[in-house]
């Protein structure tokens, strides 16, 4: 890939928007690969999450963000902080909104967050593929009268309608300059916490409502062996009793099921063979205790 110093662009976007707006699915789909783990729960994705779009005339360097809502415990106004501090340096600010399923409560807060801030702003509003032409214009029409937008772009995040245009329209708003990161790049995450999210997706889609989201997910070893074969130790830790003999399930069903389908998206992300044993340690209140969040990332 040849760059042109002289039209070359290249800058941040925060993609924010309420709990289950979309904003992962929009990130892998522009990605074309998926790095951001998606469930239908609100706040599956906690923290900061860089994707990397190269394309032939700039760098548009993404960051999805946790849904911002109303926090009450300490682990969601950890989340909400990490969102709201994203905001801050970037070149341009991508808001997604939910047209099929709207969370007025948390678009209000987002909108109030947003006041001050004089970035360049941009709407998503995805999930068209389940509305109606006239109800799209109505969302339209209540957004454009809460925000000064430069551009609104319907979109549907899940089968990939109009991200092209979303992706043209973005280009036009990042400065001149160099790529910020190699042309082949993907993500600045290491593969350790990419590993780490998949494995908390499938928690998060296998155990149906009985767990909450109390759980956090560690890497306790990540080794290539000889022969290409990556062998993964991680722990699953939740807060009682009760959520680890739930994630096991009988004689081991559940936990099998959990980790049988993480390495299989384990060994698409790394190419390769994976060899994947799951613990579940239980570690009391940890999503109330200051230490035990700051030792897991958050």
């Amino acid at each position: 890939m040849n760059y042109s110093k002289a039209a070359f662009k290249s800058g941040f976007v925060a993609i924010i928007g309420a709990p289950n707006a979309g904003k992962s699915t929009l990130l892998n789909q522009m990605l074309g690969q998926k790095i951001s783990i998606t469930s239908n729960r609100p706040q599956t994705t906690r923290n900061r999450i860089l994707g990397i779009v190269q394309r032939p005339v700039c760098q548009i360097i993404l960051l999805d963000t946790p849904g911002i809502h109303k926090a009450k415990h300490m682990l969601n106004i950890r989340i909400v902080e990490a969102a709201l501090a994203t905001i801050a340096d970037v070149d341009l600010i991508l808001i997604v909104a939910d047209t099929a399923f709207p969370n007025q409560e948390a678009e209000q807060i987002l909108i109030k967050s947003l006041q001050n801030h004089t970035k360049p702003l941009m709407l998503a509003l995805n999930k068209i593929d389940l509305i109606k032409n006239i109800d799209l214009l109505g969302h339209i029409e209540k957004w454009s009268k809460a925000c000064n937008f430069e551009s609104i772009i319907p979109i549907s995040a899940k089968n990939g309608s109009q991200v092209e245009d979303l992706l043209a329209a973005m280009e036009k708003y990042l400065p001149v300059g160099p790529p910020l990161y190699p042309k082949d790049s993907l993500t600045d995450l290491p593969e350790r916490f990419i590993v780490a999210e998949m494995i908390r997706e499938k928690v998060f889609r296998l155990t149906g409502q009985e767990i909450p989201y109390a759980v956090a997910v560690t890497i306790d070893s990540f080794k290539e062996n000889k022969g290409g074969m990556v062998s993964i130790y991680a722990s699953i830790h939740v807060e009682r009793d009760s959520q680890k003999g739930i994630i096991i399930g009988k004689k081991g069903s559940k936990l099998k099921q959990i980790g049988e389908a993480a390495r299989k998206d384990i060994e698409r992300m790394l190419g390769t063979r994976v060899f994947l044993k799951l613990f579940v340690r239980v570690q009391k209140n940890w999503s109330k205790d200051t230490r035990a969040l700051r030792n897991f990332g958050y």
